[in-house]
């Protein structure tokens, strides 16, 4: 090889890692946030941190759901599936980046051949030899149009949209345990009223049992105090199955059984430790702040990376193969001088007639944009109503809470007057079941409005982009 050949080489490698880089994707552009600047009927808040920056730990206070939320990062299988997602997704941007570089192998061969086709019997005739090594590269496709670096900046997005789809899980799960235990406390909650209930309406149902028998009560009121006292009954194991149920589903959360010091000391929602507080922001916030809305940005980004790739296969692909080593026909002085030999092989493929093939890639990639772009718009306004309901939640659940709180103490009075008339004898039977009746309901109404006003502070927690962070 000559010496001015053996400077081409490095000089064309150059200039193709120069011209390298030109892309044909179009210029990435934000779309516009299609909701209001503002969250409706939210009052102004006092300055704080964003949900996103307060970690759960300092969110969730209790120690008991605290322990629940560790063991559920830990041990949750959805969570490890979005884990290895997040591997994968790695993995094939490192498969699309490495198309970039050149790959070096070095090969060996050795060949040794007869025209006679009885020379291997032992009959004579020539045999030759050929030995080789070499250095070189294979089919390196110079990325002129930017068709691999396309390619590589869509894998990329769609790594950062998995990771991002993972912490939008990580959010989601954390949510989904502390809701879980909340109506496990509301389940003890519930049954501890049943039981006592239950207790009032088996004792009503003696008393009205032995007037009776007395000739005091007639049968109809019997029968009555009979019936609430079976519902009662009926309600009971009703709780106890929707209990146990509600247990199991904490514990598919979990990925392991509920231990029994996370409701030690826990007879109803007001054991709990409270959540902190957070400011609810700006909607813009949220696109910062949410990893779903940021997953699927990075779709809209590797759909529009896509389009680049598409449109490079328009133009010609280059390809070069080249390699440097030695050649001798003796295998003792393949390394002897004047052995050397080299290679340089570039190919231009140039696309003529595709019957369409490459004109219908390109609009498919532009129809993948605009989906992308209708997906990243829906994320952004699903997550406005998901804050903007949890608001009105945080507005109006309190006021509602008192109410129902002082409605029952109003029905728990009525039931007392009620019982004492009943038992001097001025009140009818139907008066007293009907407060008993209706204490029950006011007593249920009362925790799950609790129970609501508890996991919407989760919910707009979790709406904020809140729990992926700590």
């Amino acid at each position: 090889m000559s010496s001015r050949s053996m400077k081409l080489i490095p000089l064309a490698l150059a200039a193709a890692l120069f011209i390298s880089g030109c892309s044909l994707a179009p210029t990435y552009q934000r779309p516009a946030a299609p909701v209001p600047t503002v969250f409706p009927g939210d009052p102004s808040q006092p300055g704080g941190p964003a949900a996103s920056t307060v970690a759960w730990q300092d969110f969730f206070t209790d120690p008991r759901l605290a322990r629940l939320i560790e063991t559920a990062l830990a041990n949750n299988r959805d969570l490890r599936i979005s884990v290895q997602n997040i591997e994968q997704a790695r993995a094939q941007f490192q498969v699309q980046r490495s198309a970039l570089f050149p790959n070096v192998g070095a090969s060996a061969a050795g060949t040794r051949s007869s025209p006679n086709p009885y020379q291997a019997l032992g009959f004579g005739g020539s045999v030759s030899s050929q030995y080789s090594v070499n250095l070189g590269i294979t089919a390196w496709e110079l990325d002129f149009f930017g068709r691999i670096s396309s390619l590589k900046d869509a894998a990329l997005a769609q790594y950062l949209a998995t990771e991002d789809a993972r912490n939008a899980a990580q959010i989601a799960l954390i949510a989904a345990v502390a809701n879980g235990w909340l109506q496990l406390l509301a389940d003890e909650e519930f049954l501890e009223i049943t039981r006592q209930t239950l207790a009032t309406r088996e004792d009503t149902q003696r008393l009205t049992k032995m007037r009776f028998d007395n000739g005091v009560s007639s049968d109809i009121d019997y029968q009555s105090s009979t019936s609430l006292a079976e519902n009662a009954r009926a309600a009971l194991a009703l709780l106890q199955r929707q209990r146990i149920q509600d247990e199991n589903a904490l514990a598919l959360l979990l990925g392991a059984p509920v231990p029994p010091e996370s409701m030690a000391g826990i007879r109803s929602l007001e054991d709990a430790r409270p959540m902190a507080d957070v400011p609810a922001g700006l909607p813009s916030d949220l696109l910062a702040d949410r990893p779903d809305i940021r997953a699927a940005e990075q779709q809209l980004i590797a759909a529009n990376a896509n389009i680049g790739a598409a449109r490079a296969a328009f133009f010609p692909r280059v390809a070069l193969t080249t390699s440097i080593g030695t050649q001798s026909s003796q295998f003792s002085n393949l390394f002897d001088s004047g052995t050397k030999a080299w290679v340089f092989s570039p190919q231009i493929t140039l696309p003529i007639f595709d019957a369409g093939r490459n004109q219908a890639n390109l609009d498919s990639a532009r129809a993948s944009r605009e989906i992308a772009v209708a997906q990243y718009e829906k994320s952004i306004q699903s997550a406005f109503r998901e804050v903007g309901d949890a608001l009105a939640g945080r507005q109006t659940l309190g006021e509602q809470v008192r109410a129902l709180r002082a409605a029952t103490a109003a029905e728990s009075e009525r039931l007392k007057l009620n019982t004492l008339r009943w038992r001097n004898g001025i009140a009818s039977s139907l008066d007293l079941l009907d407060a008993q009746r209706s204490l029950f309901l006011a007593q249920q109404a009362s925790v799950q409005g609790r129970l609501q006003q508890l996991q919407n502070q989760v919910t707009l927690y979790k709406a904020l982009g809140g729990g992926w962070k700590g």
